[in-house]
């Protein structure tokens, strides 16, 4: 059977098997603040625009809107602020293998009226392709048809079979990344992809739609898609979207100050919408962090209580995002809470919320608490081990009834949120001490999640300081810096007792006061530098050998020797020669050579 013979007796190769039919659509004549609102509500990045007729005319997208806004454009008739880029127009029984050679980024399909019916990205082309790799692959057309494809992808695509090598590869691909094709396909994809989490996806078997990854330094917006066969994993499939995000965010940012007032109204959305966080965005490819980000995804797609458990540090608070992401509740707000940082006196107001006179000073009309806040979401309890016992048996309560009253109020408020709690402390222990209620340990901790120390996971500590280089150098506007391998091994033995924040901090500060182009050891805070010292020797770091390693502690020791009998003659260099068994010549060479008076 040949491609035409299998479009044809197909009609999962038509445009309407794919686009999306329940879509918003705006008329041309509405304004663009409306647009915006529409679109910051409903977390669409793309909106259709049709005419009196509903034929589609052309789209807006999020970019555009925000920034007429914030040129104070929002009065304009949206028709006015559509995009300039190409958007085409398709029939819904196209073929889509004709549709995916069209050198667009969206496609808005029309009936045989001319009617707008739905809208088509290449994310839905690209899931296609991935339906159906196995079945083309059985006829004999198959390396034509896959060519067509991926060549003719407005995105980049790569495609990796069960091991993460690399089996496609497409010319726009290769065109961003400055890798021939013929050179990354038989490679594993970690080497040919900067920060890729594909190979990860093949494992997970777990879709990722809209992510961000650094690719040559720039934020790209990327999309993985697992293939199955017979319930396998069989390969994955990734789509890089050539469109940096960091001009958007800042756009969004400054859309968001100048709206502080209407949010105000609308408490829950500075909360609302978490979508930058994923599990992917977990830094780490170590055994250790690869087990607790699988089953932290296992933990997400149940309802039970999860405490997370770690030092300080550690990204407690990015792993209970990220399960909220994954979870039922992801359409609802993220809700945090600081235990530790909240009076104790207004802990119960701040949690349950108050109601109007409830006491002096209340605000009229009263207030919702962060339970409250958090309903159809996930309210994240962190450090809950600082919670007051008196607060501990009301927080059990709540767990176990599934429901609150506010402070001064009488009426019953239904909880309907997953509760993620977080702590530095050995919560164990506090059981047996008296400082946590048991009862109240068992409630939150149906599932532990432990998230281990940076100093366990040696081999991320690359991958994180590149990850914060990029980050810092980008937000103070400074040309990239690089480490060199001898404060790279300082960065690896280094204790690290403040985890993944303190090295974020400790990059933040050597890009800001480092002369020149390169970090070395000498530009290392004077505490990493002792460590250094005394966990290997600064000879290690340039000559690894045993003997120079041997060498170093010997002239270190001898140098302790001396200054010990210095002081113990009160300076008399005579008798310190005497009692460390040497001339009195061969001290003084001694002196000179190691500095001391």
């Amino acid at each position: 059977m040949d491609r035409d013979m299998l479009q044809e007796n197909d009609s999962r190769f038509r445009v309407s098997y794919w686009m999306k039919r329940e879509v918003f659509y705006i008329h041309k004549n509405m304004m663009v603040e409306e647009v915006a609102w529409l679109m910051h509500d409903k977390e669409i990045d793309v909106l259709p625009v049709v005419d009196e007729q509903r034929k589609p005319i052309g789209i807006v997208t999020l970019h555009s809107i925000l920034k007429d806004v914030l040129f104070e454009r929002k009065k304009d008739p949206v028709w006015c602020r559509m995009e300039s880029q190409p958007v085409s127009v398709v029939h819904e029984d196209d073929s889509i293998l004709e549709v995916y050679q069209i050198n667009s980024p969206y496609f808005l399909v029309v009936n045989n009226d001319d009617t707008y019916i739905g809208f088509l990205t290449h994310a839905e082309l690209l899931k296609a392709l991935g339906s159906y790799l196995e079945e083309w692959r059985e006829t004999r057309n198959t390396a034509e048809i896959l060519n067509i494809i991926l060549d003719s992808a407005y995105e980049g695509v790569a495609v990796v079979d069960e091991n993460g090598i690399i089996k496609q590869f497409n010319d726009a691909y290769s065109r961003f990344t400055g890798i021939k094709k013929g050179d990354a396909i038989g490679r594993h994809v970690k080497e040919v992809i900067d920060n890729t989490n594909l190979h990860n996806t093949v494992k997970t078997g777990v879709p990722e739609r809209g992510v961000i990854q650094y690719i040559n330094g720039q934020p790209m917006v990327v999309n993985r898609i697992p293939i199955f066969k017979n319930d396998k994993i069989v390969g994955a499939i990734g789509m890089l979207i050539f469109e940096g995000v960091t001009e958007l965010y800042r756009i969004y940012e400054r859309f968001q100050e100048k709206s502080l007032h209407r949010k105000e109204e609308k408490p829950y959305l500075a909360d609302h919408n978490q979508n930058e966080y994923s599990m992917s965005q977990i830094i780490g490819e170590s055994q250790a962090i690869m087990q607790v980000k699988y089953l932290a995804e296992k933990i997400a797609k149940t309802e039970a209580g999860v405490l997370i458990t770690g030092e300080s540090g550690t990204g407690k608070e990015m792993f209970a995002r990220s399960i909220h992401q994954l979870s039922s509740f992801s359409s609802g707000p993220f809700i945090s809470v600081n235990c530790g940082a909240i009076p104790e006196q207004l802990f119960e107001s701040e949690l349950f919320g108050y109601e109007e006179g409830a006491f002096t000073g209340a605000k009229k009309g009263g207030k919702p608490g962060k339970l409250e806040l958090a309903q159809d979401g996930t309210i994240f309890l962190d450090e809950i081990g600082e919670l007051p016992l008196l607060m501990q048996s009301k927080l059990l309560r709540v767990i176990q009834e599934r429901e609150y009253e506010r402070v001064g109020g009488v009426k019953k408020y239904k909880l309907n949120a997953r509760i993620i709690a977080a702590t530095n402390r050995d919560l164990k222990k506090m059981v047996e001490t008296g400082d946590f209620r048991e009862d109240l340990y068992y409630r939150i901790n149906i599932i532990e999640l432990q998230i281990p120390p940076l100093r366990e996971r040696t081999n991320d500590i690359p991958l994180l300081i590149n990850y914060f280089l990029k980050k810092t150098c980008t937000k103070y506007g400074i040309l990239m810096k690089n480490i060199t391998p001898e404060a790279m091994h300082a960065f690896l033995h280094y204790e690290w007792f403040g985890n993944i924040r303190e090295l974020a901090n400790t990059i933040e500060k050597l890009v800001i006061l480092t002369e020149g182009p390169t970090i070395d050891v000498v530009h290392l805070p004077k505490y990493m530098k002792d460590k250094e010292l005394l966990s290997m020797g600064y000879a290690q770091i340039n000559k690894s050998s045993i003997i120079d390693e041997s060498k170093h502690y010997k002239m270190e020791r001898e140098k302790e020797m001396i200054s010990e009998m210095l002081i113990k003659t009160g300076g008399n260099k005579t008798k310190a020669a005497k009692l460390l068994g040497i001339h009195r010549t061969t001290l003084y060479q001694k002196l000179k050579k190691y500095g001391l008076s």
